[in-house]
């Protein structure tokens, strides 16, 4: 039987929805050919129960695979990937560039989101992974890539959140009455995390303290979470760029120009020591090359030079 050439054989169909990411089952598994829409499938069993009577057939009623998209597709939904990577994979992550140390550490960030995503263990989740690099190569399809995977292919509960967005809607919370724990409840429970951004926003006291407590939270539950951060993970990357400012699109302190290097703020320094000391227990640490293309503009380059 050839596969269905809408989903490709997956059984369901991944679009953006407003801002969001949406899956929904495709018209190939309605109504389920296997149970033919009842959710419930005859599976046939042998067992003795008695020496006399000798063995025996019987049947029992299971829930159809059907059952188990439904429910999987309502984890995709509930993840709120960003609707521009609706249907984002590890697989078609680019890891060409005519520079080899660019394809290299292009190719272990694609490596190592894709040993978590596969590896991933309900019962022993592990640690999560942290992707650092300039704005544009491919983080956050990272991110989007292995939540939909693990709540799509692997029944996992997932979310993804924009940090500084985070804080806006605890700010909007505020003024219907709801208090920082009840936003960031979920977002502490859910079985994976993705954090995108790390290190945005005007480092306040109510920005360092809200991310603590959901970190703290996490950390504490055991449970994995993943980030993106646009600033760099290890301080060798100032004695690196000693002249001419910070590599393009990294983060350099407030507003002013970059002067010899000496602006250009790590995530330690961000986040604080107390926050970066569990996100070093927590994750695995990926630093992007920060001569890798910005691909928005390579995208937006090839737009206008073929006159779009």
């Amino acid at each position: 039987m050839s596969a269905c050439a809408q989903c490709g054989g997956r059984s369901y169909l991944l679009d953006a929805r407003g801002p969001r990411a949406h899956a929904r089952a495709c018209a190939c598994a309605s109504p389920c050919p296997r149970c033919d829409g009842s959710g419930y499938t005859r599976q046939h069993h042998a067992a003795t129960f008695s020496e006399r009577v000798g063995p025996r057939q019987y049947e029992v009623m299971v829930q159809c695979t059907c059952r188990l998209l439904a429910g999987r597709v309502a984890l995709y939904n509930a993840a709120d990937i960003p609707g521009l990577y609706a249907g984002a994979s590890l697989e078609e992550f680019s890891v060409s560039s005519p520079h080899q140390a660019v394809a290299e550490g292009l190719g272990r960030a694609r490596e190592v989101a894709t040993r978590f995503t596969l590896a991933y263990d309900k019962a022993n989740p592990g640690r999560g992974f942290i992707l650092s690099g300039p704005v544009g190569t491919g983080k956050t399809h990272l991110l989007a890539a292995a939540l939909g995977h693990l709540a799509l292919e692997r029944g996992v509960g997932a979310r993804y959140v924009e940090i500084s967005l985070l804080y806006a809607t605890i700010r909007n919370g505020f003024q219907a009455g709801k208090s920082g724990g009840e936003i960031i409840q979920p977002l502490s429970e859910v079985p994976v995390l993705a954090i995108d951004e790390l290190g945005k926003g005007r480092g306040s006291a109510f920005e360092q303290e809200t991310l603590d407590e959901l970190i703290a939270r996490r950390y504490n539950a055991g449970r994995t979470t993943l980030f993106a951060t646009n600033y760099p993970l290890e301080p060798e990357r100032r004695a690196v760029h000693t002249t001419g400012g910070p590599p393009p699109g990294y983060r350099a302190t407030a507003q002013r120009a970059p002067q010899a290097g000496k602006d250009l703020e790590l995530l330690r320094e961000r986040v604080g020591e107390r926050i970066y000391s569990r996100l070093c227990q927590m994750c695995e640490f990926v630093e992007l090359p920060p001569q890798a293309q910005d691909y928005r503009r390579v995208i937006s380059d090839r737009a206008r030079a073929s006159g779009r």
